[in-house]
C-alpha cells in the first residue's frame, strides 16, 4: 500500500476515535467536531511521524523520476539521445 494512502487512513482514524470518545460529552455537535480535529491533527503529527516520512520520501522520489525523464525526453528531441 503507498505510504500517502496509509497515512491518510491513519489520520482519519485517529480522527475518528477521537470524536468518537467526545461524542457522549453531549456537547454541540460542531464543537465536538472542531476538538476532534485539532486534537487529531496534533496527535497525527507524533504518531503518524513515520508514515509522515514515507509519504514525502515517495513524493520526493517521484518528483526526481519525473524529473530524469523529463530530461530524458528533451535530450531525445533534441538530438543528444545516445541510444
Amino acid at each position: 500500500m503507498h505510504p500517502g494512502v496509509k497515512y491518510t487512513l491513519g489520520r482519519v482514524a485517529i480522527f475518528v476515535i477521537v470524536a468518537a470518545t467526545l461524542w457522549p460529552l453531549r456537547l454541540d455537535p460542531l464543537l465536538t467536531l472542531m476538538i476532534a480535529l485539532l486534537v487529531s491533527m496534533a496527535a497525527s503529527y507524533f504518531l503518524l511521524k513515520k508514515w509522515r516520512d514515507q509519504t514525502s520520501d515517495a513524493i520526493a522520489h517521484g518528483a526526481e523520476k519525473r524529473r530524469a525523464e523529463k530530461e530524458r525526453l528533451r535530450a531525445a528531441l533534441a538530438g543528444d539521445d545516445e541510444g
